[in-house]
């Protein structure tokens, strides 16, 4: 069945991103999401307001597209279910989704497939066995933790660092005592990211694997590509071509990376999306991520990942503030940098924390390395006091 009509169940900037590279590639593509302001409804060609957990509004979605794709995981996979039984085609399947969408899930899936991931161990209650296990001298773990919501976190929402058990048990408490994954804390020397595609041939196309650097847990920037050695390249982008085959999965996925300071790869964490270390291919790659995912979708060859400079440097562009400000003079001001592409989600609402845009700059070979300094450039710009 040839695919020109393509749903999206969210509508936030993932979306709007993959609405520019639909209007490329002369595909209809719609949205499911909550508000009429969300960044995507400018561009799709159809709106359905309704929450991007709500069945029935998916059922309208599908009655108006060939596939369903989704802009990030916090979807109701068994009422999804009932409409994959009737014929609805999503994009992954939810077959490739059910392993990963709970992180406990997740790890145990990557470590039966014998992918390096931290250690890790679910909690579930903190009755007097678990404070025995943890209290245990030959417990392998050690203070600090890594506790994770099982589901629904993203931009250090749902992730903290526990120094202690009644740390823990507070924490775990102001949560509401669901269960979470517990892991062991890396002391990483770098985080690293792979974005890879795949189609329903088997096809594979893998990005430029990039560092990445947060702060409170939230991606601040990314350098492309990240400066590894050849060895180093080679072990993620075999990962990345280990789950993806191994999921027989169908779209692009974002895997984040540990590199430790031993030089082992360790697997964070996968997204079954376009990802945020990603956007930098808006601009430096031939092909973009959102282009690469509605290729794969509508069945289309997928599109080169080459560079089309010597590397880039991306900035997410987080709020401050609560404001209803645009910040139009920082905005140009970016812009006004040599080689920077400004991407403005539309959001109608600052605050802290919120990425309302990203810029990129593209590098010469000269410029890589000062990545980091034309990055910390860009953001004295946008977090200086001046609107």
């Amino acid at each position: 069945m040839q695919i020109n009509r393509v749903g999206v169940i969210g509508g936030g900037q993932l979306a709007w991103m993959m609405a520019g590279a639909a209007k490329t590639l002369a595909i209809t593509l719609a949205v499911q999401t909550p508000n009429n302001t969300d960044p995507a409804t400018s561009l799709a060609s159809e709106t359905i307001l309704a929450s991007i957990t709500d069945a029935e509004a998916t059922a309208r979605l599908a009655s108006r597209c060939d596939a369903i794709t989704f802009e990030n995981e916090f979807i109701d996979i068994e009422a999804l279910s009932a409409l994959a039984d009737r014929g609805v085609q999503f994009v992954p399947s939810l077959s490739v989704l059910e392993p990963l969408l709970d992180k406990y899930h997740q790890r145990c899936y990557l470590r039966d497939l014998g992918i390096p991931v931290p250690e890790f161990v679910a909690l579930e209650d903190l009755g007097e066995n678990l404070r025995a296990k943890i209290e245990n001298p030959n417990f392998s773990m050690k203070w600090p933790l890594v506790m994770k919501a099982r589901r629904h976190g993203y931009d250090g929402r749902g992730t903290t660092i526990v120094k202690d058990l009644s740390e823990l048990e507070a924490t775990w408490e102001k949560w509401g005592r669901d269960p979470v994954l517990l892991e062991e804390f890396v002391p990483f020397e770098r985080e690293l990211a792979a974005i890879a595609a795949r189609d329903r041939s088997g096809e594979i196309a893998i990005y430029p694997i990039v560092e990445t650097q947060q702060e409170d847990q939230v991606c601040r920037r990314v350098i492309v590509p990240a400066a590894l050695e050849p060895g180093a390249i080679a072990e993620c982008e075999e990962i990345a071509r280990t789950i993806l085959n191994s999921l027989q999965a169908v779209g692009v996925f974002g895997i984040e990376l540990f590199l430790t300071p031993d030089a082992k790869i360790l697997v964070n964490e996968i997204a079954p999306r376009t990802h945020n270390s990603g956007h930098f291919s808006l601009d430096a790659s031939e092909t973009s991520q959102f282009e690469q995912l509605l290729r794969a979708v509508c069945d289309r060859p997928l599109g080169s990942t080459a560079l089309r400079s010597a590397g880039a440097v991306m900035v997410n562009l987080l709020g401050t503030e609560r404001s209803l400000l645009d910040y139009g003079a920082k905005r140009e001001e970016l812009a006004g940098f040599p080689g920077a592409r400004v991407h403005w989600y539309g959001k109608t609402e600052s605050r802290p924390g919120r990425k309302l845009g990203h810029v990129t700059v593209l590098l010469d070979k000269s410029e890589l390395p000062i990545a980091h300094e034309i990055a910390a450039i860009l953001e004295s710009i946008w977090y200086s006091t001046r609107v």
